[in-house]
């Protein structure tokens, strides 16, 4: 059973080099199991989706991309600024056939210039408008968006700056659009999801982005640890290697035993094991304290681990259904 059963909007943050993309992709396979229709969203520019699921660059245009297992399908978006910009004037101004007017006139990247703020707000606005597609009829399009997002450095800015755009304008097109956007991201029916490794400086990043999101009122999902990787040495051998009290006896016995070459000298193959023995238990007790540091946060913990062949849609797969046993879906 999922975690999050109110949720239709699934933001997925982290620090740079956590595999954030491959995460969202991931989860919107196991959202879309069971006959569901997700729609993965891209705001970034960088076609990752496009990559992962090893299909052409995406346009502004909604795509399959994937069936889940069991049913279920995963629609993908690489949201463009210039063409959300049209398509907000002419849903809001009645402004249609105008793109090739405003790209002469450079009148796009002078919005956007003059008012930095503009572009997230366009691209939170896409996402809650697919969020909120068909609803009124009483069948939304999409059972759940999930939304590729800018890294956690930046994503609580990201997330509010529709509110604080909205808070400049009194009456209006801008005012309805902010209190419509702000009305789905800062409720029950939006989780942010941060990605982070079990490494300091990603745990620290995460670790803040959980207590700006709270200060600011936005919907905390959960902590997802990517990559993770399981110990080579049994508890006690990771006490033995940390204190530097490995059997090098029972080592050489086993260096001894595999007949190597008699150029190859036993004492250097020991010393080798030995050291490469005291590096992994040093990496498994910073990666423990690094957990427990994230344990001590309220957020559900979901952990992915770490896949040796690279990703592909096979690994999507597993990682999607990973996501499903442990409650993300």
């Amino acid at each position: 059973m999922s975690d999050w059963p109110a949720v239709r909007l699934h933001v997925v943050s982290g620090k740079g080099g956590t595999g954030k993309t491959t995460v969202a992709a991931a989860l919107a396979l196991a959202l879309a199991s069971g006959g569901k229709r997700v729609l993965l969203m891209e705001v970034e520019g960088r076609q990752g989706i496009a990559q992962l699921f090893d299909t052409a660059p995406l346009p502004y245009e909604e795509r399959l991309v994937a069936v889940a297992p069991d049913g279920g399908e995963v629609f993908a978006l690489a949201v463009d600024t210039e063409a959300a910009l049209l398509e907000y004037l002419e849903m809001f101004y009645n402004i249609k056939r105008a793109g090739s007017v405003l790209r002469k006139v450079g009148a796009i990247d002078f919005a956007t210039t003059i008012a930095p703020g503009l572009r997230d707000v366009l691209l939170t606005g896409k996402a809650i408008e697919a969020v909120k597609r068909g609803e009124r009829s009483g069948e939304p399009v999409y059972d759940a968006v999930v939304m590729d997002a800018p890294p956690t450095g930046r994503i609580t800015r990201f997330l509010n700056v529709t509110g604080e755009v909205g808070g400049l304008a009194k009456v209006g097109p801008i005012r309805s659009q902010s209190d419509s956007v702000m009305g789905v991201i800062a409720s029950k029916r939006t989780a942010v999801h941060l990605v982070t490794l079990l490494e300091e400086m990603p745990v620290q990043e995460t670790l803040d982005g959980i207590e700006e999101l709270k200060a600011d009122k936005l919907p905390v999902g959960a902590v997802i640890v990517n990559m993770m990787r399981k110990p080579r040495l049994s508890s006690t051998e990771l006490k033995d290697a940390l204190a530097g009290t490995l059997d090098e006896a029972n080592i050489r016995a086993g260096v001894q035993a595999a007949s190597l070459p008699t150029r190859i000298s036993a004492d250097s193959v020991v010393t080798a094991l030995t050291t490469e023995a005291s590096e992994h238990a040093q990496r498994v007790d910073l990666e423990q304290a690094e957990r427990k540091r994230l344990g001590a946060t309220d957020q559900p913990i979901y952990e992915l681990p770490e896949m040796n062949g690279g990703i592909d849609l096979g690994a999507l797969y597993a990682l999607a259904r990973l996501l499903r046993q442990q409650g993300a879906a």
